[in-house]
């Protein structure tokens, strides 16, 4: 058996979203007693995840660089959201609020715009595991050196740029590295927005 469900308007989602869809965003099928969605609304399912990040605090436990983050008033309303979504380049890529503009904590249209998985990850920079030194550095206990990593997006694999007496220099090693490979990205079919690109090619100037 086959049904629909309309979310009701009446809660809010996340606890501040307001669902104002006119359709059904969700198809499911009940079967055994059981209810199994066999299709949700991209957008709704977009929105949802929008909302999710930023107010919910299981999602905070575990990815705690959101903690901070907001949704503008426009967008808290699934609609306006909905539409400005219809007119962007969305499927099969991510939604990000910080690559035009850098350290931006506010989902909202003029600075949010979606980008392929290849480049979300390339600007997540988990390449160092972080820890207490700068972005991009390690510290080699074998060689008493500070080595600079910068991961290659296209090929995947991590690339190793020499060791280092000073921190510093290390990191500004990486940085020109991760330069270079962002420019080719702009470049590359994997981006289409020149937005897109013009931010990738000044990130890590």
């Amino acid at each position: 058996m086959i049904g629909m469900e309309i979310r009701s308007t009446n809660k809010l989602v996340h606890g501040v979203g307001i669902n104002d869809a006119t359709y059904n965003v969700y198809l499911y099928e009940q079967t055994d007693g059981r209810q199994i969605i066999v299709w949700r609304c991209p957008y709704y399912a977009r929105w949802c995840h929008m909302l999710q990040r930023c107010y919910s605090d299981n999602w905070h436990e575990r990815h705690p660089t959101y903690i901070g983050c907001s949704v503008c008033e426009e967008w808290l309303i699934f609609s306006n959201f909905k539409r400005w979504m219809e007119q962007q380049d969305w499927e099969g890529n991510q939604l990000d609020k910080d690559l035009l503009v850098e350290g931006n904590k506010e989902y909202n249209p003029d600075n949010c715009v979606f980008v392929t998985r290849m480049v979300n990850s390339f600007l997540t920079d988990r390449d160092n595991a972080r820890g207490e030194y700068l972005i991009g550095v390690h510290f080699n206990k074998s060689t008493n050196k500070f080595q600079a990593q910068c991961r290659n997006p296209f090929t995947g694999k991590k690339e190793y740029l020499g060791r280092f007496d000073d921190p510093i220099q290390a990191h500004l090693v990486w940085k020109k590295r991760k330069h270079e490979l962002a420019c080719q990205l702009a470049d590359s079919e994997h981006v289409t927005d020149e937005r897109v690109a013009q931010a990738l090619r000044t990130r890590y100037l």
